[in-house]
């Protein structure tokens, strides 16, 4: 999944393919309404993704790279 941590490719990554890739970073998720939210242990920020039709909106790709930037996720993929 380093299309996530490329931004030319942040308007095309499908939603389920990032939610993939956070539950494969151990994160856990919680699913109110459209929300899917996502809590780790070790990041105290939580990730809040929805849907934009079968993509992930470009603002939280973006979220979620920095997420993996900040706290070095990517050895983990």
């Amino acid at each position: 999944m380093s299309d996530v941590l490329r931004e030319a490719s942040e308007a095309n990554i499908r939603f389920d393919d990032l939610r993939g890739l956070l539950k494969h970073l151990g994160f856990e998720e919680r699913v109110r309404g459209s929300h899917h939210i996502f809590r780790r242990a070790d990041v105290s920020e939580r990730l809040n993704l929805q849907r934009c039709g079968s993509t992930a909106k470009v603002y939280q790709v973006r979220q979620v790279r920095d997420v993996i930037v900040r706290y070095g996720l990517g050895d983990e993929l």
